[in-house]
């Protein structure tokens, strides 16, 4: 921990710099207490985890599309960028805000030792409930789940335990018909608008910071205040949500941390300079001679399969913390939750993005990448066998900043080299697509029907293996039928 506080009362920020530090910091803040929690508010509104899975497997889809676009009409329309930019941050906000307006189950918590049926009230319920308890004495020895109308009936023996934290939580059941409703459909096209906007304005932002930078070697220092934000306003609003959540879920100060954040970015991106550079002339010409490189595509395939990876973490880490935290009765998950985010943002995540850049230069793209698969199975497989979530804080603390900040510099700087002049805003917009599009996509996918089938541990167990064999892949790869024959743009020749 003291190499952390050691680097923050090290840093010194560059004035000329500053706007752009303040965008990433105020534009990542806004998603700290949103981007994690929507795949458990869909949760909340009674969508199943295979559901979940197919619809964050379907949308990445839609990056491979509008992240090109976007890019393509950020470098061709430059005297229209900053109206694209701002326009783009206020649909994500419009849309992202307006999720909170859907009626979700409330969760109703009771304490098995002094539950009253008389008193609570629960059984009289005329809307019908589904129920978990880990420590029901006669009915079973782990995980049950049931319908009201079941517990109810069941004699007063069967619910007595010695475990003052023998709690009862409850929802109310989904509805046979919930995927025909409107508060679904209308979930999906608000989570739809919302990650698209984020996305595309997330590769743009990339883009600019490397037309703004002087050198490869400062975006990391750039893009690690996105992570500050972001894990600052995922910890507060954790803890907030946890504060004024009693008996039920109330996501609102997480809203509320997202507006005003999006609203402070929009002010800093008003006062964004663009550098002005020419408009490219031969935009399929220069893309066909870089998708061409053998070895580019290699880049992109094993691009794709990070994204596979990291789309476990993204969609269903959290999932499976509160599965976790149900089985081993760990109360305050919402603060945990904050505490990872803040973990995973201000720890390994800060100095990897910060020193990422002289990885690069002394490891090159191949070995980095190869080691960030390795460092994605270590990952995996910590988690798999964490006893309880609070084990979770120290893995995400250093392993974070291995798997996903260098992975993530490491697609954005080549995607930079292999850029044709004026063409940077396009160029990462392909690179994400096929990263955060593809792999996302089908990582969510394959991610959630294991995890339906399979259970969340053995989900993170297969992913272990997933890793583990990406990372040896790519090594002998390149080590045998990529070994001989240069890499154009800064893509290192391996010896």
């Amino acid at each position: 921990m003291y190499s952390v506080f050691h680097f923050y009362g090290n840093m010194k920020i560059n004035k000329k710099l500053l706007p752009i530090k303040l965008h990433y910091f105020f534009f990542m803040a806004a998603l700290g207490p949103i981007l994690p929690q929507l795949p458990l508010i869909g949760k909340d509104l009674g969508i199943s985890s295979l559901v979940m899975g197919i619809i964050t497997g379907i949308l990445p889809f839609t990056f491979l599309l509008t992240k090109p676009l976007f890019g393509l009409l950020f470098d061709v329309y430059r005297q229209y960028r900053k109206i694209i930019f701002l326009s783009l941050i206020i649909t994500m906000t419009l849309s992202f805000g307006a999720i909170y307006f859907l009626p979700s189950r409330p969760l109703l918590k009771f304490n098995l030792k002094f539950f009253n049926y008389t008193s609570s009230g629960i059984c009289d319920n005329a809307t019908p409930m589904v129920c978990n308890s880990t420590c029901l004495t006669k009915t079973t020895s782990f995980l049950d789940t049931f319908e009201i109308k079941r517990l109810c009936a069941l004699p007063s023996s069967h619910l007595q335990s010695e475990d003052l934290n023998c709690y009862l939580t409850c929802t109310e059941q989904p509805e046979p018909n919930l995927y025909k409703t409107l508060t679904f459909w209308a979930f999906i096209i608000f989570i739809s608008v919302a990650t698209i906007g984020f996305n595309v304005v997330n590769s743009i932002s990339d883009a600019v910071c490397f037309d703004v930078v002087e050198n490869q070697e400062l975006y990391g220092k750039q893009r690690l205040w996105g992570s500050i934000g972001f894990g600052l306003t995922g910890l507060i609003s954790g803890y907030m949500v946890d504060l004024v959540s009693a008996k039920s879920l109330k996501y609102i100060p997480a809203f509320v941390t997202m507006t005003t954040c999006s609203i402070f970015d929009l002010f800093v991106c008003l006062k964004l300079e663009l550098p002005v550079i020419p408009a490219p002339k031969h935009i399929c010409k220069d893309l066909k001679l870089v998708l061409n490189d053998k070895h580019v595509l290699t880049f992109i395939t094993f691009a794709v399969l990070a994204g596979m990876l990291d789309a476990l973490i993204i969609y269903f880490f959290f999932w499976y913390l509160e599965d976790l935290a149900m089985q081993t009765n760990t109360p305050d998950v919402k603060l945990i939750e904050g505490l990872i985010l803040a973990a995973e943002t201000l720890g390994a995540e800060v100095i990897f993005f910060s020193l990422s850049g002289k990885i690069l230069q002394r490891l090159g793209h191949v070995h980095t990448f190869t080691t960030c698969f390795f460092n994605y199975a270590l990952r995996f497989g910590l988690i798999a066998i964490a006893p309880s979530p609070w084990w979770f804080l120290p893995i995400e603390l250093f392993m974070q900043g291995p798997t996903y900040a260098l992975t993530y510099t490491a697609i954005v700087a080549y995607a930079d080299d292999l850029a044709p002049a004026g063409m940077s805003a396009t160029m990462q917009g392909i690179a994400a697509g096929m990263s955060d599009g593809t792999g996302y996509a089908i990582g969510s996918v394959i991610g959630g029907l294991l995890y339906r089938y399979v259970g969340g541990k053995a989900t993170f167990q297969i992913f272990t293996g997933m890793a583990l064999g990406c990372g040896v892949l790519h090594f002998v790869l390149h080590k045998t039928i990529l070994k001989r024959g240069s890499i154009r743009s800064g893509y290192e020749t391996i010896k």
